[in-house]
């Protein structure tokens, strides 16, 4: 396959719509549709638009989104060109699908998923392009059962393409997702990549298509499994507390977030992956013994899931 990212932004709208029906189907309420389109005289001087899908206040749903977004603009931000100073001043062109999910219950985990392309641009040059992307879960109460599931399904979206592929990149989503400032990670990891472009457009383009295919196959069943399960005030207590953990990252640490804002995007759709509940406390200790202790001594930690099962 030759350089073509008119086939990639097809991609993506249909893995978009794919998501959105399956999970309209799980909830029963149906996602609100928001287009938006950059004008001529767009402030930050960026071309293109997005469909951005929220659901919010379903029966599985607390809050959710699933964003697709195509953005143009004359030089890339910062956090684009951080490792890669060859590339600033260079145009760019963006496009990819992002979603976050946040389930009422406290016994159904957060999820996140992005796939996204990126080319730098300049006249007279080569374009050059990169893929990124990756998935991960965020529980609040732990279920080996499945962190086994999500991180296999993981490692066989990967497997087609090299048997160092999952190791590295799970590696890579365990690093990432790592609040500094509290010496903890986010959750249980997952995938993540950055910068694919070797060994071509065709190999990169298909393994960036299988993360984006394996989303729902690794987090269905987890929804499945737990959403009937009973839960009182302490569960959504302790949820609201670690999802300030969530908000945390996504403002401080997190690239995309970054990217978006800094490139002068859309607050609306680049924030849309907030918790609607979130609570702080002042230096909480669980319980011992308790359900929530044993989210931080047995699953904020790097484990090895997928072989484990």
């Amino acid at each position: 396959m030759k350089f073509e990212p008119g086939e990639v932004k097809t991609y993506l709208l249909s893995l978009q719509e794919r998501i959105v029906a399956e999970l309209e189907r799980l909830d029963g309420l149906h996602f609100a549709r928001d287009v938006w389109q950059r004008g001529p005289d767009d402030p930050a001087g960026l071309g293109g638009g997005g469909d951005t899908r929220v659901i919010e206040q379903g029966e599985l749903f607390e809050r959710g989104g699933v964003a697709f977004s195509h953005v143009t603009g004359d030089r890339l931000p910062p956090s684009a060109t951080a490792a890669r100073q060859e590339l600033a001043g260079r145009g760019f062109e963006a496009m990819g699908v992002s979603l976050v999910l946040h389930p009422r219950n406290p016994y159904c985990p957060t999820v996140h998923m992005n796939v996204r392309f990126l080319v730098a641009t300049q006249e007279g040059k080569d374009p050059i392009f990169w893929f990124g992307g990756g998935m991960d879960l965020t529980p609040y109460y732990g279920f080996e059962k499945d962190c086994h599931h999500f991180h296999q399904t993981c490692r066989t979206a990967l497997a087609p393409f090299g048997p160092d592929r999952h190791a590295r990149y799970k590696r890579w989503c365990d690093e990432y997702f790592f609040l500094k400032h509290r010496g903890e990670p986010r959750g249980i990891g997952g995938i993540f990549y950055d910068d694919l472009h070797e060994p071509g457009f065709a190999e990169c383009f298909a393994l960036t298509r299988s993360v984006g295919d394996h989303f729902l196959p690794a987090y269905v069943p987890i929804l499945q499994r737990r959403r009937s399960l009973a839960f009182g005030e302490r569960e959504r207590d302790f949820q609201a507390y670690r999802r300030g953990r969530y908000v945390e990252f996504n403002l401080v640490w997190d690239r995309g977030t970054l990217f978006g804002l800094q490139s002068g995007g859309r607050t609306e759709s680049i924030l849309m992956s907030m918790p609607p509940t979130v609570k702080w406390r002042y230096d909480w200790k669980p319980l011992t013994g308790s359900e929530e202790e044993s989210l931080y001594r047995d699953f904020l930690r790097p484990r090895d899931w997928a072989d484990e099962a």
